[in-house]
């Protein structure tokens, strides 16, 4: 047992504010479609402590855009995901700007040259970050919202010895081809600014940013939300208020790493592997795990309908559509009664 493993369990974590960030070097890493991580580095965050059996983990990565701080709504000692039980590791998303990403790589991977990772190779870091350095032993649940149930829907594919539990939070095990087609939208607003200069830019293309939060506004949250004003409910008093204070959360990014994101989502697909050679039903098939998935209701991009599709394809899969009109948001921690399903959704599936 290794020290990191050592110090897991010498001390919970007093607080999910007492939670840092720490980064597993990885070393040079062999992608999937070809090329090189050079020095790949994946930062992670865990509350509380591994215990002695080491199956006590709770696998929680991060959605595109985000970061371990916006996985904290749904920790806690009042949540399923219970630090003084379980030991929860957040892996961060590789090219989300705290992982290996386009702007905090060393060349050759620094900027737009920044390769193809898909969804595959950060699970296969992530899995030599639980075994290698954490020594972990089980999974007791992979879960995610987004990007972050893509994540756990290879896991459960990829490492179905290890995972023993999924939930699915608005995510999907394969890109859809109309998800694929939004994405084209919102990259075809970024890139089509002056400034963006083929991701050679000197300075953030601020043009294109805020085209793309105003293009996701759109697709984020669902009609009935926009019909209810619910933009009210985030402190703005008029759409126009709300699209700006949206472009502002986009600006705060940098352009070639909401692209690589992007390029990782578009390529998610679980029997995209050698195991499974593009046979979709199969991979799903072959997922043990008995797994909860929770698309939005009124999800525009992960719909409900994929879900229902890989459902009744997986053999151990309950489908509990999340009764919400926030749209893709209900999945993430806005909408105060979502949370509270996906939450008991949870402490159901750990109890089972």
């Amino acid at each position: 047992m290794g020290p990191r493993v050592d110090q897991l369990q010498a001390s919970a974590l007093d607080s999910i504010e007492s939670a840092g960030i720490e980064v597993f070097e990885a070393g040079d890493v062999e992608l999937q479609h070809g090329g090189t991580l050079v020095d790949a580095r994946l930062a992670f965050r865990v509350h509380g402590r591994l215990n002695e059996t080491r199956d006590n983990v709770i696998l929680y990565p991060t959605r595109f855009g985000g970061t371990a701080d916006d996985n904290e709504f749904l920790i806690g000692e009042r949540h399923a995901l219970d630090p003084t039980r379980y030991c929860i590791v957040i892996p961060n998303l590789l090219g989300n700007g705290i992982s290996s990403s386009p702007s905090n790589s060393q060349p050759p991977s620094d900027g737009a040259r920044f390769p193809l990772v898909t969804i595959y190779d950060n699970v296969r870091l992530q899995h030599r970050l639980l075994t290698e350095e954490l020594g972990v032993n089980r999974i007791a649940l992979a879960v995610g919202w987004s990007m972050g149930a893509q994540q756990a829907y290879h896991w459960a594919v990829l490492y179905p010895e290890l995972v023993e539990r999924l939930a699915a939070i608005c995510g999907s095990a394969r890109t859809s081809p109309h998800n694929h087609v939004f994405l084209e939208g919102v990259k075809a607003a970024l890139t089509a600014d002056p400034a963006w200069e083929g991701g050679e830019y000197e300075r953030q293309p601020e043009v294109g940013l805020r085209a793309m939060g105003r293009v996701w506004a759109g697709w984020g949250f669902s009609q009935a939300w926009y019909r209810n004003q619910l933009h009210r409910a985030m402190g703005s008093d008029s759409l126009e208020d709300f699209l700006a204070e949206y472009e502002s959360m986009f600006l705060a990014r940098d352009a070639n790493n909401m692209l690589a994101m992007i390029a990782t989502w578009q390529a998610s697909d679980i029997s995209a592997n050698d195991g499974f050679h593009g046979d979709f039903e199969r991979a799903l098939a072959a997922i043990d795990a008995p797994a909860v998935v929770m698309p939005g209701a009124t999800d525009l991009y992960f719909h409900a309908d994929d879900s229902e599709y890989e459902v009744r394809h997986m053999r151990r899969a309950e489908l509990r559509p999340i009764p919400s009109i926030w749209g893709h948001y209900a999945g993430g921690g806005r909408d105060p009664e979502a949370t509270a399903f996906i939450d008991d959704c949870l402490r159901e599936l750990l109890a089972g």
